[in-house]
């Protein structure tokens, strides 16, 4: 029985939209190859070229012929994946509390002093806004 089709993108998929992201100019499934191959994901171009076509029918790439090669660009942003896989995550595990959130991260994760300051900033932005 084929596996549900995940409502994110597979760790494939998001790396793959992360190197668009990061180019922001339509890629040749080679070119991205080529990326995924410089961050350590070496891949066959055909396992690339399928990935590819699977996310646009996913929608979160489309795709633009251009002689008899395709250029693919995201349909997506990563502000929406983010924010979709985030609220999920925090309203699974959490139970939508977002200081549970903040709570946990404090205990599994390394803060550095800028990074304190940073939310101590977001924090007392969003309290002034109340």
């Amino acid at each position: 029985m084929p596996r549900p089709v995940s409502k994110y993108p597979t760790d494939l998929e998001l790396q793959i939209l992360k190197v668009l992201w990061q180019q922001s100019l339509p890629m040749l499934a080679r070119d991205v190859q080529a990326a995924l191959g410089e961050g350590g994901r070496e891949l066959a171009k055909t396992s690339v070229i399928t990935t590819l076509n699977t996310m646009v029918g996913k929608k979160y790439l489309k795709r633009k012929l251009q002689g008899n090669m395709y250029l693919f660009s995201p349909r997506i942003s990563e502000d929406q994946v983010s924010n979709r896989m985030l609220v999920d995550v925090v309203d699974r595990v959490f139970d939508g509390s977002a200081s549970a959130v903040l709570m946990k991260l404090f205990d599994v994760k390394e803060i550095d002093t800028d990074e304190l300051r940073e939310l101590r900033t977001l924090i007392n932005r969003k309290l002034n806004e109340s």
